[in-house]
This record gives C-alpha cells, structure tokens and sequence, in this order.
C-alpha cells in the first residue's frame, strides 16, 4: 500500500503522521513545492498549475491513493487534480472540520489563513453547516509561514494575535489550515488562558487520512508491522525530510520509516 500527499511545504505532515499510526505498513510520497511556497498569495490558476506538478510528481511513484493535504489547493486546485487522476487513483481533499464544530452547538471560531478567511468557499461552508451555532472567522496572519519556518518566536506571536481575535466565549476552534495542526498543543494553551476553560480542537488530518484508506478499501492496522517506507519529493527530487519538519512530532514520527528504493 503506498499514499501520497502533497503540499506546497510542511503543512502535510498532521496527515502523514496520522496516516503512518493508522497504518504503519503504508509506503508514504510527500510532494512539496518548496520552489513557489506559499501558495496562498499566488492566484488560483497558479495554485493549481502547482498543484498538478507535485501531483505528476508524486503519481510517478506510483501510489494508491493522493491526499490534498493542503486547505488552498483543495479550494482551488481539486477540481482539475481529480479530473486529471481519478479515476484511476482516488484524490482525498481537505475541507474545515466547520460540520462537527457546528454540532456541538456552542460558539466556535475558524482559524484560517488571511486569504481563506472570508472567502466565497468558507462563507459557504458556514452556510452550509454552522447551523445557526455563532461563528467567528479569524484570520491567523503570519502562522503558516512561522510553522513552515519552525520560527518558535513567530508562532507564538502569530497564535497570540490570533487568539486575541477569538471571542472569549469560544467553545471550539476549527483549524483551517493544515500547518496550524503542528502547533496545536501551543494554540490549545493559548486559548485556554483567553477562556479560562479548554478549547476543543478541530483540525482535519484523522478525517482525510482515514478517508484515504476507506477509498482504496483498506481498513485501519495501527498494530500492523512498522515496514512502511518515506519518499520525500521537492519539485519531483528525492531530498530527506527537511529540518524544519524534524521540528514538529508530526514530522519525528516519520523518521523511523526506511527510505524506499528507486523505482524502476
């Protein structure tokens, strides 16, 4: 069993991670883009032009299924990457965790990238599913960038900012952005202290990694042999797992996975 996933950068690692502990025996590709990282700033059909390249990148090594680990392609790019694969090889988005945050019927808050906040696609979702329960749309200017740069200083700065932004009776924070789950332990602190109670956490690397393997019918193994390999791809080079994800569990987690052989 191998699945890929892509990323402009280190955003992709949450879904890696859950991925190898649903299944330890699976071949993981990350595909990055650290040549035209981020991709947020760019324009959608940039975001999407790129987005096809890691694809080709990774389908070159052949893999049973593709997640879109990455909030901004998969608003803009998932269209042409399933029409492009599937079906052939199943392509797994990413959506906000906005349906279940919506159920529990507190208020909650959705923190996304600057350019994601507000979008035609998140007021959407939020019509779609917040139900009636109070929402807040909080822009999260600087995180992503920090947490791919595991700048310490510059995420707490940024997830500081953010949390200032968050209504005090906030229930439930939907993390929409993949990169934001890497530092969910410091945004869960932080919003503790606004409150003064915990804050439930929604992010979305359990719902795709799981979806993963529901689309190439495989069930989860988390007690299956540890015999999965890691292929890492910077615009379709091999490279080892950059420094900055060796930073963050997420990305430790990976390291005990052997690097796997050249195909043929």
């Amino acid at each position: 069993m191998r699945i890929a996933l892509l990323d402009s950068g280190i955003g992709l690692l949450a879904a890696a991670a859950e991925t190898r502990r649903l299944r330890p025996d699976a071949d993981l590709v990350l595909s990055g883009d650290p040549a035209h990282m981020p991709w947020g700033p760019l324009d959608p059909a940039r975001i999407t032009e790129r987005a096809l390249s890691c694809a080709r990148s990774a389908v070159a090594e052949r893999p049973d299924a593709l997640i879109v680990a990455c909030n901004t392609a998969s608003v803009h790019a998932l269209p042409a990457l399933r029409a492009e694969l599937e079906p052939a090889l199943p392509v797994i988005g990413t959506v906000p965790a906005i349906k279940p945050a919506a159920a529990a019927g507190g208020p909650f808050a959705v923190w996304a990238t600057p350019a994601t906040t507000g979008s035609a696609y998140q007021r959407g979702l939020l019509a779609e599913f917040a139900d009636g329960a109070p929402a807040t749309e909080v822009p999260c200017h600087g995180l992503a960038g920090a947490v791919e740069a595991a700048d310490a200083a510059a995420v707490s700065a940024a997830i500081k900012a953010a949390t200032e932004l968050t209504p005090p009776d906030t229930t439930t924070v939907v993390l929409g952005c993949t990169h934001y789950e890497l530092v969910a332990d410091e945004i869960g602190r932080e919003l503790t202290a606004l409150t003064g109670r915990r804050v439930t956490l929604h992010g979305s690397a359990a719902a795709v990694a799981a979806q993963a393997l529901r689309r190439i019918g495989a069930q989860p193994a988390p007690s299956a042999p540890p015999t999965g390999t890691l292929t890492v791809l910077a615009n379709g080079r091999r490279v080892p797992l950059p420094a900055a994800a060796r930073r963050y569990a997420q990305g430790r987690t990976l390291l005990t996975a052997a690097p796997a052989p050249e195909l043929p």
